[in-house]
């Protein structure tokens, strides 16, 4: 497997710009299923996660081509399958989507159950009540989820789980809902820019779909929806990191191309971090403070800070001037990451769902292993604030989620280098 080698202390300077997001592009693509024409999706990233999602659709027969300037085009009335196989399933979770984009077009589906990143348990069962709900069957049958509804009805349903809304069951029930005959009302809906992104691109095809961004989202089904060009927003996970980057030691990065009002738990924690900000209509740029100050801080559903950062801002933590507790309310398991931080020097004690983090005024480099998307991320921020050399092990999983991050990150000015396998 690859692996990035860095060589830590110099501090990341200078100008990035933010792909689009991730998080959008995959229900986006899965969407483009219910139209009866072809669309073209624009600034979408070149990540390992859209490679699995565009192939799903290409082994379901529509026809999709893809150009390395970010246009995404797909004709879905070459559908010839209802089935999404396990062994491209298995690689993403966000491939889910396709359940409720088949159900919403053709009134049956069969996907197998997802995987992705290992964090702790991610029920579907969200999504499976949302489906029942709309007057679907569901049934498990050798690791797939079968759906069927001869005819789908509106429903009024709350889609509240134990740790809040789901974006994920948000999403896929609307998919399955825009053709449904008469009203869906979703209740405890998720509130985050992905999901007012994917209403976006509905409503242009012809959905009506009201409230996003709000606990309430109202679907009124239409019969048919047209394709259209359509442009994802910023990955605002992806801006997180490099802001969170610019706030290590000597930092001073600026992010360009991005929604700043999708970042402001974001800017607040590094400002509590004693780092500084600036704020214009696209660009955010954070300058380290003279020291990190120990910030508490709990993950939570958009508008909150979001849990694709908990492992990155645990990286800043690590070198901050006192002792901060990072709580993680969305996937209490999602921790792995803390032991490789150690191996490290950093001090980091588990109290149940929360790390309790004693800053150390430096970290020596060490071989370390990526567990998820995320945490592969936080690492290389923790490699190029440590003294020595850093290798990170297990890379692909960084490829999944963040488009050219070598290359991003040298530009700034970091010592980073990939390692193919042999």
């Amino acid at each position: 497997m690859d692996r990035f080698i860095i060589w830590g202390g110099a501090p990341l300077r200078g100008e990035v710009e933010i792909s689009g997001s991730k998080n959008s592009v995959l229900p986006i693509l899965a969407a483009s299923l219910l139209a009866d024409s072809p669309s073209r999706i624009v600034n979408a990233p070149w990540l390992k996660d859209v490679d699995t999602m565009v192939t799903i659709l290409q082994e379901m027969g529509v026809t999709v081509k893809r150009s390395f300037t970010g246009e995404i085009d797909i004709d879905p009335s070459t559908l010839a399958m209802l089935e999404a196989p396990w062994d491209l399933v298995r690689k993403m979770r966000s491939s889910i989507y396709v359940l409720g984009a088949l159900l919403g077009r053709e009134g049956e589906a069969k996907v197998s159950l997802p995987g992705g990143c290992v964090i702790g348990p991610r029920p579907i069962d969200l999504h499976i009540k949302g489906f029942m709900a709309l007057g679907a069957k569901i049934t498990k049958e050798h690791g797939y989820l079968i759906a069927q509804a001869p005819k789908l009805g509106g429903s009024k349903m709350f889609l509240g789980g134990q740790y809040g809304s789901s974006m994920g069951a948000t999403i896929n029930v609307m998919l399955a809902a825009v053709k449904a005959g008469g009203t869906t009302i979703i209740e405890n809906a998720a509130q985050e820019p992905e999901v007012v992104d994917t209403v976006a691109f509905l409503n242009r095809m012809g959905a009506k779909i009201s409230g996003a961004g709000s606990p309430v989202i109202t679907i009124e089904g239409v019969n048919e929806l047209s394709g259209v060009e359509y442009q994802v927003i910023p990955d605002r996970i992806e801006a997180g990191t490099f802001m969170i980057a610019g706030a290590l030691p000597g930092g001073d990065v600026t992010v360009k191309k991005v929604n700043p009002e999708h970042l402001e738990a974001t800017v607040d924690r590094l400002r509590q971090a004693g780092a500084e900000t600036e704020i214009g209509s696209d660009t955010i740029r954070v300058r380290a403070g003279k020291e990190i100050k120990p910030v508490d801080m709990t993950t939570q559903p958009y508008p909150g800070f979001p849990t694709d950062l908990q492992a990155q801002f645990l990286a800043l933590m690590a070198r901050a001037e006192g002792t901060s507790r990072i709580t993680e309310k969305i996937y209490p398991d999602r921790f792995m990451h803390v032991g490789e931080f150690t191996r490290l020097g950093a001090e980091i004690m588990m109290e149940g769902p929360t790390a309790v983090v004693k800053g150390v005024k430096s970290l020596s480099g060490a071989q370390v292993m990526a567990s998820d998307l995320r945490a592969s991320a936080a690492l290389l921020l923790v490699g190029l604030g440590a003294e020595g050399e850093t290798t990170v092990h297990r890379i692909y999983h960084i490829d999944r989620g963040y488009e050219d991050i070598e290359q991003k990150l040298a530009k700034l000015g970091a010592k980073i280098k990939r390692v193919k396998a042999n």
